[in-house]
């Protein structure tokens, strides 16, 4: 049973620790960077500049969070019982012996799995409770041989898992945290699920699906360092706002080489986003068979040669005929290669072409620089040119927007008439630099380019929210992953608030390449508390009749108030104070965008009352990763339902629900969005309304708290 000269223990081994900490990163700090050239000394110095990043000691937390003590068999024990510190990142002493060991290393996942069903060779678990960077309670679980199988605590409040629990009901300050202290068995085994495997994680609001998603590119870049290094990580969210609450999670676990983007900014590239579609319009432009239409589009600019290529050389003019010439381009179109790497070969396949007549005919001009400076020659680069034109993009959507007969002949037998109609332009600009382009354009765009020429791809793409993405968005994002690679997909078919959102993930995998990947869905929420997860999950059976409401797991069952109020605004303000007394953030959501009148009529009438600016939620660009410190975002915000999904506030306020439901395209869409809103909260909820609630939140006759 642990003492309290234990803790005190613990606290002298948690000081070394802090000083080996120091010492390391000092190491990093001071040591020379010499290279052989400039570039590889830049390159070193940012090496050891994260280095330095990735050991520095916030104070507020510590070092590790936990210990595993195992018996002589375990696998690294060397045969005898030893034991190991276990936290966000390594710490080692000057000799190299371990103080702390990585989350992320093999001997830690014993940590977070152990069982009494399953001890894993771990006789004592011991987690520690921290406050203002000092251990102020220990927890053990005995594992294999405690009598009478209960678990000690010292300093806590003498439940199995106090430590576990108070860490997830811990107030939220500022962008989202990591959740090493706190994984969960389910959530490891996907945390450290094989790098080629793809995985795909249905999960319910609170489940956790997003730190998991995170914690496992953590994992990856950790355990595969070197490939991964090299081939990177990329991270695709829903909008900025959202990447801007979960951009420390990375960086709090020490990496910072990963690419954070939205599914819109991935594919943008220089295209100026100029107007928008019609909802219906949109959803054709994100319809997989899209995808066919486009490649007819790019290979139709090749031409079918008639004309002989005649090239003088030396004395004589040596001809090639055309049906040669078509059997080169055939191949070269059948290769599977993209445009522009195919087009690039025809000038060497017709310079072959006249070595060969040449050759037959006794000139003998076989050697490599011959045949590269005929296919440099003026003529066979121009007959090249005009066989294989080099084409952009933009040229090419932009003739197929606004040629009625070329977009009938691309799309014959893929798109029905009506269809095609609905995609041309109205009134077609006379160039594709006067193009009003559209957020559904700039994905056909990338597909264009990717036909023409490969672009970069990562080794591992995380992709959160995909439920919302189309197929032509799905197929933009599996681009990116490199045929060796996999994908994390997150997500939740209940939140789909697109009007192309997946049906199943079977469907959404197949679009992204990766047909193969593994469908799993996590059941127990973490986050959302029970009273506020069952209320919002009355309208599950209209949204998404397939699925079941998390089993919550938290002690506290939160607190959920539905207010009728005749002014919503005017209530809202009547009870900043008390909303505002409660501890942690608070995420007031309303209908409508960051520039609706009344998300900013809110924001000004709550920082009235509170007598401080309250900032709107937007979804601008924010270059810099988010500091996870207390004080990095506003505690009070005004958030548009549209930038909800994937945020979290210790309290919410949803006003005026009607409102939310009616500003989306059509009610079951909107009552998807309502579902996100209200499980944004992490412990008090708070609903006010003007009218009538939908009549699956007002079933039963609700009870609703006056004013």
């Amino acid at each position: 049973m642990p003492t309290d000269v234990d803790l005190v223990a613990e606290q002298d081994y948690l000081d070394e620790v802090r000083a080996q900490l120091a010492r390391m990163r000092e190491h990093a700090l001071t040591l020379d960077v010499t290279a052989g050239d400039p570039v590889a000394a830049e390159r070193l110095a940012i090496t050891l500049w994260r280095r330095a990043r990735s050991l520095e000691d916030d104070g507020r937390s510590a070092p590790y969070f936990g210990r595993i003590e195992v018996d002589s068999a375990h696998p690294s024990a060397g045969g005898s019982a030893t034991g190991w510190h276990v936290g966000r990142r390594h710490v080692g002493d000057e000799a190299g012996d371990p103080l702390v060991v990585d989350w992320r290393a093999p001997v830690s996942t014993a940590f977070y799995r152990a069982s009494r069903a399953d001890p894993m060779h771990v006789t004592l678990r011991r987690r520690f409770g921290v406050s203002g960077g000092r251990i102020t309670a220990m927890e053990d679980e005995h594992l294999q041989d405690h009598a009478d199988g209960a678990d000690d605590v010292v300093g806590g409040s003498g439940a199995p898992s106090a430590i576990l629990a108070a860490e997830i009901e811990r107030p939220r300050v500022g962008p989202m945290r990591d959740i090493v202290a706190t994984i969960q068995p389910e959530q490891d085994e996907l945390v450290r699920a094989d790098a080629s495997t793809t995985v795909c994680i249905q999960g319910a609001p609170g489940t956790g699906k997003t730190a998991v998603g995170l914690h496992r590119a953590a994992w990856l870049l950790f355990t595969f360092r070197e490939r991964l290094a090299r081939a990177g990580v990329l991270v695709v969210g829903p909008n900025r706002a959202f990447l801007d609450h979960i951009g420390a999670v990375l960086p709090m676990l020490g990496e910072l080489d990963v690419r954070h983007t939205t599914a819109a900014d991935l594919v943008a590239g220089d295209t100026r986003i100029r107007a928008d579609d019609r909802t219906e319009v949109a959803g054709l432009k994100g319809d997989a068979r899209l995808a066919e239409v486009l490649r007819v589009v790019v290979w139709s600019h090749v031409r079918r040669p008639e004309a002989a290529l005649e090239v003088p050389r030396g004395t004589r003019i040596w001809r090639v005929p055309g049906y040669d010439v078509a059997d080169t381009v055939d191949e070269l179109a059948a290769r599977g290669l993209p445009y522009d790497a195919a087009r690039d070969l025809l000038p060497q396949r017709l310079a072959h072409l006249i070595m060969l007549r040449m050759e037959a005919a006794g000139v003998f001009a076989n050697d490599d620089r011959a045949q590269d400076a005929l296919a440099k020659n003026p003529k066979v680069r121009a007959y090249a040119r005009a066989v294989w034109p080099p084409v952009t993009p933009a040229a090419v959507l932009h003739r197929l927007l606004a040629d009625a007969d070329h977009l009938a002949a691309c799309a014959d037998g893929v798109l029905e008439p009506d269809e095609q109609a609905a995609l041309r332009w109205p009134r077609p600009p006379r160039t594709p630099g006067a193009a009003r382009w559209t957020p559904a354009d700039s994905v056909l765009l990338d597909e264009i380019a990717w036909s023409m020429r490969r672009g970069s791809t990562y080794g591992h793409v995380i992709l959160d929210e995909a439920q919302d993405l189309s197929p032509m968005q799905l197929r933009a994002v599996g681009r990116r992953c490199a045929p060796a690679g996999a994908a994390t997909v997150l997500g939740d078919i209940a939140q789909g608030t697109t009007p192309w959102s997946t049906p199943t993930w079977d469907r959404s995998l197949a679009h992204l390449g990766r047909p193969d990947g593994r469908v799993v869905e996590l059941s127990r929420g973490f986050r959302v508390p029970a009273d506020v997860i069952a209320f919002a999950a009355r309208l599950l059976p209209r949204i998404a009749p397939g699925l079941t409401p998390p089993e919550p797991v938290r002690a506290a069952a939160g607190s959920l108030e539905v207010t009728r109020a005749d002014d919503v605004v005017a209530t809202l303000a009547s009870r900043v104070a008390q909303i505002g007394a409660r501890p942690g953030t608070v995420g007031i959501i309303v209908a409508g965008s960051g520039t609706d009148p009344v998300a900013l009529a809110v924001a000004d009438a709550v920082g009235a009352a509170l007598g401080t600016p309250v900032p709107v939620v937007d979804d601008a660009a924010h270059d810099d990763i988010p500091d996870p410190g207390p004080g990095d975002a506003a505690r009070v915000q005004v958030v548009p339902a549209a930038l909800a999904k994937g945020l979290e506030y210790d309290s919410v306020v949803v006003l005026d629900p009607a409102a939310i439901v009616a500003a989306e395209p059509d009610e079951r869409t909107g009552l998807r969005r309502l579902y996100v809103v209200l499980t944004r909260a992490v412990s008090h909820l708070l609903v006010l309304h003007r009218g009538d609630l939908p009549a699956e939140l007002a079933r039963d006759r609700l009870t609703t708290i006056p004013v």
